[in-house]
């Protein structure tokens, strides 16, 4: 969550994030109302627990009917200290509950608004001119169907629309970009880690995600467990309430997950085929670091998306995404989008965000400090970015196919396939 202080030094910074965000601003005079109520319950029963202590010497001190007196007198005063601290405790879980409403404080220079709002950043790469090359391009399912690598009619019928099999090269191709993408983050000195797909409630909303709204979340009721839609979660949540030494640099971890999405509120929308599904895997790259270093880390994850890309050949663009598509913990987010032929338009492969200190103040993660005069802790930044996913198969399919329906292996993929160079079309069986 965001740091209290910080939203009574500077109230209205967070108002414009908030109206960057097209939300609520009113919710920051609600905390800041919540947190005066709050001190101000401290500050009586604080006062209330030393008048006690006081009375306690007294007592201590006193004879006869003065002592019974007093007694008397502590008894009604302990129930004035037992009312403040309920009080007070009432007050700080309110001001809990209205901040783990507030999203991050968003960085300066993000777009304001909606989905829509992005600003692009740059193009890298040119879609390919299917019709110089007198041929009209097929969309990834039926490419997928020809080369024996997509299932979907299977899928729904073992676990229902949305859900497919990857089968043959459909599934080695999955693999080797998985396995590519480990290999890259191993290289940039990230951990491989194989995550928990299933998280506890306080992980998933220390990672900012909301389980009591939040439609895309599956839940196991039976167990009080959550499927988790990225490991980002899972990663967040391996060093909560852990002090962490950052003397050395950054913490790097890459996991590697099948993730889960219910896509509520997507019905009509990329039903066909594996573009919008509701289970997939994925690398994710998740870092701690300092306050400091955040925004410097952010360009270097959005730089190792970028590389995974060149190896895979394909056209893209990157996009700073608007404030209001933000999603609660990120501050600043950046998507890669790969270029679509069939539906002539670039859709998201990747995305990085730099979460500032929002999940850290949540999970009670921190950094010790004790040079250049520091000491103490404080909250460290974390940051998540995607290096490979189920998606990309969708773009390299239908950038890379011929004009009989085979598919064309990006050089970088061949050695994780064995050097196969051309992904055939099956012969009718």
């Amino acid at each position: 969550m965001i740091d209290v202080n910080d939203l009574r030094l500077n109230p209205e910074q967070f108002r414009a994030s908030q109206r960057a965000r097209r939300a609520d601003e009113s919710l920051v005079d609600a905390v800041l109302a919540a947190d005066t109520r709050r001190r101000e319950a401290v500050t009586a029963y604080e006062t209330l627990r030393a008048e006690q202590n006081a009375f306690g010497k007294r007592v201590a001190q006193a004879r006869g009917e003065e002592k019974q007196a007093l007694l008397a007198e502590v008894k009604e005063l302990a129930g004035a200290v037992k009312a403040a601290a309920a009080a007070s405790e009432e007050a700080k879980a309110d001001q809990e509950t209205l901040l783990r409403k507030l999203p991050n404080l968003v960085q300066e220079g993000v777009p304001e608004g909606g989905e829509d709002d992005y600003a692009v950043v740059r193009k890298v790469g040119t879609p390919r001119d299917f019709a110089a090359e007198g041929f009209e391009p097929r969309d990834h399912l039926e490419i997928g169907e020809l080369i024996g690598a997509i299932d979907m009619e299977r899928g729904a019928k073992v676990s229902g629309s949305r859900f497919y099999f990857l089968k043959g090269v459909g599934a080695r191709l999955e693999l080797a970009l998985l396995r590519m993408a480990l290999d890259q983050a191993m290289e940039a000195g990230f951990t491989p880690m194989i995550t928990p797909t299933l998280v506890r409630p306080e992980t998933m909303q220390g990672t900012g995600f909301d389980i009591a709204h939040d439609a895309e979340i599956y839940r196991l009721e039976a167990d009080d467990l959550y499927l988790v839609g990225t490991s980002e979660v899972a990663l967040a949540g391996y060093h909560s309430d852990e002090i962490l030494d950052l003397g050395a640099g950054p913490l790097r971890y890459a996991g590697w997950s099948s993730c889960y999405r219910r896509e509520a509120g997507s019905h009509g929308k990329d039903t066909r085929g594996i573009i919008r599904v509701h289970q997939f895997n994925k690398v994710e790259m998740f870092t701690y670091t300092t306050v400091e270093d955040a925004p410097a880390e952010h360009e270097r994850m959005l730089a190792w998306e970028e590389e995974m890309l060149a190896k895979v050949e394909l056209p893209y663009r990157v996009i700073d995404t608007a404030a209001g598509d933000l999603g609660m913990s990120a501050a600043r987010k950046f998507d890669c989008e790969a270029w679509v032929p069939t539906q002539g338009d670039y859709r998201e492969l990747t995305s990085t965000s730099n979460c500032t200190t929002f999940q850290s103040r949540r999970l009670n993660i921190r950094e010790r400090r004790d040079g250049d005069g520091q000491k103490g802790t404080r909250a460290v930044a974390t940051l998540n970015g995607t290096l490979a996913t189920t998606r990309w198969i969708v773009a390299i399919l239908e950038h890379h196919q011929n004009p009989d329906g085979s598919v064309t292996v990006p050089a970088a993929l061949r050695p994780y396939l064995n050097g196969l160079e051309i992904l055939p079309v099956l012969a009718p069986r």
